[in-house]
């Protein structure tokens, strides 16, 4: 037994826009993989058009969401980014939400509530290979 840090990274293939991914079994998948007993685990996806969160992972509250983001950050809205490529909706969507999220645990669970999944989202307008890296720091079997 002893502190440590360990990563994993797994891979994604996404349909595109607003796609949201449930990654509860990846997280305690990797948590047992691992034998992490007691620290943190950070989720983080490179790139600036996918985000990582937590959520209610449930078709009422996934669908919400996408509407939010929809209303907070409009498709076409005179976007300056869009002269580039027209995906300055992603780039606004996954700058509010953020790249990473970071988990606790103690005794080899990961201390969620019980309607609280991590998830990640495809923001990109167009359909990605992912990747997102597990990162936990603590203490291990």
């Amino acid at each position: 037994m002893g502190y440590d840090v360990k990563s994993k990274t797994i891979t994604l293939s996404t349909n595109g826009e607003i796609q949201i991914i449930d990654l509860s079994i990846e997280l305690e998948r990797f948590i047992r993989e691992t034998g992490l007993i007691r620290g943190l685990v950070n989720l983080f996806v490179p790139g600036s058009t996918g985000a990582i969160t937590t959520i209610e992972y449930e078709h009422g509250c996934v669908s919400d969401l996408k509407r939010l983001l929809r209303m907070i950050v409009p498709d076409k809205n005179n976007w300056q980014h869009d002269q580039i490529d027209n995906n300055a909706r992603a780039h606004l969507r996954a700058s509010l939400i953020g790249p990473s999220l970071t988990v606790p645990v103690e005794n080899g669970a990961p201390l969620l509530g019980t309607w609280q999944q991590p998830v990640f989202l495809e923001l990109d307008v167009r359909p990605r290979h992912r990747r997102i890296i597990f990162t936990a720091t603590g203490l291990f079997e």
